[in-house]
């Protein structure tokens, strides 16, 4: 690993221990008056920030096993998914499809850096292909509900997410970046959640949708997204943008994944859970960890691609 590798790594272990002090102070200080719930979410997002960071270092020595890992929670996350939203008996064929050849066969394209397809090999075949195997089942009540539900949980699941491993693999970016880009990419999500949690827990005074989730405050999106993008210009060194150029990316992502949580809740609210899944006791599933990375990578990756394709 070279110096600026260790650096960057050893920041995102200071910003990690920094909110694992904080949540516990918080926890601990009842008289404050901070909703005691949404402290429980945020350390526990903590927890699981810290499994994310230490599986994502294996990508300064081996881009491939990131993105099989990658790989792996996409799998999880889209079964989480599916199983919160029930399927009919004639949609179990077309799962199989998705579960055992996209969604597989995303990441293989991705490790291959072969982006005429894996750019389009979800949006665009797999989604002909779920509506016309589900036709071909019979079964025509709810049609258009279900292939949705699938299109959904696919497009967020899968496709969206191998964004971030991609970035492993952009040509535009000198490949000793790369991962950088690629951790950078993720501390910058994983710290835009933590610094709206503070923003609205210390100033949050209209929330924007009580309905959705009740902690998420327009005080906690607008300070959060500002403060990710001063952030971004801190680290703009471990990145190939310029600084302004890492302070708009750190916004695109703070906003990117803002959008994902809040989107991700309302399903959630929708079919009456708390969380997607219990993969590990007291941290909720894993889709519950990566809604903010699954909506902001795809935007990263392409407005980076963009960036680099002018210069």
């Amino acid at each position: 690993m070279a110096n600026k590798d260790f650096a960057l790594a050893a920041v995102v272990v200071g910003l990690l221990i920094t909110a694992t002090v904080v949540g516990q102070v918080v926890k601990r200080q009842p008289h404050l008056g901070l909703n005691a719930a949404a402290i429980g979410t945020f350390n526990r997002r903590v927890r699981a920030w810290w499994i994310i960071c230490a599986l994502l270092a294996i990508a300064f020595v081996s881009p491939g096993l990131t993105v099989a890992l990658f790989g792996v929670m996409s799998f999880w996350a889209l079964r989480e998914f599916i199983t919160l939203t029930p399927t009919r008996l004639g949609d179990h064929r077309a799962l199989f499809w998705v579960f055992f050849f996209f969604t597989p066969l995303q990441f293989v394209l991705v490790a291959w850096n072969n982006y005429s397809l894996f750019s389009i090999l979800i949006p665009v075949y797999a989604f002909l292909f779920i509506p016309a195997r589900i036709a071909l089942a019979g079964d025509y009540k709810r049609f258009l509900e279900r292939i949705a539900k699938i299109q959904s949980g696919l497009l967020i699941c899968v496709y969206c997410l191998s964004f971030a491993p991609a970035l492993l693999h952009m040509p535009q970016v000198e490949e000793a970046s790369r991962p950088r880009l690629m951790f950078f990419f993720v501390a910058m999500t994983l710290l835009s959640e933590a610094f709206q949690f503070v923003w609205s827990q210390l100033y949050g005074r209209h929330v924007i949708a009580p309905t959705i989730n009740a902690t998420r405050t327009w005080e906690g999106l607008v300070g959060g997204s500002a403060s990710t993008s001063l952030a971004g210009i801190l680290l703009y060194w471990a990145t190939p943008f310029t600084r302004w150029e890492a302070a708009f990316m750190s916004m695109v992502i703070a906003v990117m994944g803002f959008a994902g949580s809040m989107t991700m809740s309302a399903i959630k609210r929708d079919r009456g859970v708390r969380d997607y899944g219990t993969l590990v006791e007291g941290h909720g599933g894993v889709l519950d960890r990566i809604d903010a990375i699954c909506f902001a990578a795809p935007v990263f990756y392409h407005i980076t691609r963009h960036l680099f394709a002018i210069g």
